[in-house]
């Protein structure tokens, strides 16, 4: 049952204070300037308590902001230290930002008047943030979010679906022509150091992102099967990535070396528990290549773009790649344009029979 009290202010002004009472359920109140408000409020708490609606609503006004991120981030931690590490400058923008604010009060309106103004902040450097920057800042939040909703009840609905994001550009494709991948390879081969060679051609051969092969520990490697399993990726999930050819030799090889080792691959020659260093190796192999305007990260591009140019499907490659949807591998099929018009070529054979172009349909 609800009671509504009318109060006056020092000022004169009129204010209406709610109390809702049901058996078995604690007393909820509210002030109103009002009536009608206070009225509906009345109504509206009544209907939630009884049909078990108002409690994550009052688990709402019980955290804040900050305890989310809090929560949120010790769970990456302990369950995807990689995903934990790359949102971290992100989410703790969002604790800045909005960590004092109680869940209750965040939604669509707040948190698009936030990601406005970080989208008109320019960087450190100056320049404006890219459109995929803000993006990546609120998907870092809508992921602490998702568990607050669908795990821990703390929320009831998810405002960061309401919100658009904001318009990417094509992905980037740089790729190493057949004559760029000679010279940079032929450059690492003689670089003074030791393994660049055999590191390009392992991320080239498999496509892994330069963290999962940095990370890349024996035991990962099973050259009976010829894979690898890489445990800590980006999304979270275990990924094989096929081990052959030059690749595979150049591992067995250098494993022979290393006896029965159960650390880094790539390791440090001062720190057992760290990989190398080759940024400064790898920068002077891509000026003794004369490649410009190529990162570390295009290798990847490079294995997906050859993939694409030899006949594998999106599904594949999004596969080899590690991407759970097809999305990030669209920007590789235009170069799949030759595999592509084979493929109608042939169904178009099938359907349509002579090379006469007669409509002679199959049975």
């Amino acid at each position: 049952m609800a009671n509504i009290e009318k109060r006056e202010t020092p000022d004169g002004k009129a204010t209406y204070r709610v109390k809702v009472r049901l058996r078995g359920y604690p007393v909820q109140s509210a002030t109103f300037d009002r009536l009608t408000d206070a009225k509906k409020w009345a109504q509206d708490t009544e209907s939630d308590i009884r049909n078990r609606r108002h409690f994550k609503y009052a688990e709402a006004k019980k955290h804040t902001v900050s305890d989310l991120i809090d929560r949120y981030m010790e769970r990456m931690k302990k369950h995807n230290p990689t995903r934990h590490a790359g949102i971290k400058a992100h989410i703790d923008w969002w604790r800045e930002e909005l960590g004092h604010k109680l869940l209750v009060d965040l939604n669509k309106a707040t948190i698009t008047e936030s990601l406005e103004k970080l989208a008109s902040t320019p960087k450190n450097n100056g320049k404006a943030r890219a459109p995929g920057t803000v993006n990546r800042y609120a998907d870092a939040l809508s992921g602490a979010i998702t568990l607050a909703v669908d795990e821990w009840e703390w929320m009831q609905d998810h405002p960061m679906r309401k919100i658009r994001r904001m318009p990417e550009p094509r992905g980037r494709v740089r790729f190493l022509s057949d004559d760029e991948r000679k010279a940079l390879l032929t450059a690492c081969k003689d670089s003074e150091t030791k393994h660049l060679y055999m590191l390009v051609i392992l991320a080239l051969s498999t496509g892994a992102r330069r963290g999962e092969i940095m990370n890349l520990k024996w035991p990962d490697i099973d050259f009976q099967r010829r894979v690898i399993t890489l445990h800590e990726t980006k999304n979270g999930e275990r990924r094989l990535l096929p081990l052959t050819g030059h690749a595979l030799a150049l591992l067995q090889e250098y494993a022979k070396d290393k006896g029965n080792q159960k650390g880094l691959v790539f390791v440090s020659a001062a720190n057992s528990k760290k990989p190398f260093e080759f940024r400064t190796a790898w920068e002077t192999a891509l000026k003794r290549a004369k490649i410009k305007d190529f990162r570390f990260h295009d290798l990847r591009h490079s294995t997906a773009s050859y993939l694409a140019m030899n006949g594998a499907t999106p599904a594949e490659i999004a596969e080899v790649l590690g991407h759970k949807t097809l999305q990030m591998v669209k920007r590789y099929a235009h170069l799949s344009e030759a595999h592509t018009h084979s493929v109608v070529a042939s169904m178009n054979e099938k359907i349509f029979g002579g090379q006469d172009g007669s409509a002679t349909e199959a049975a």
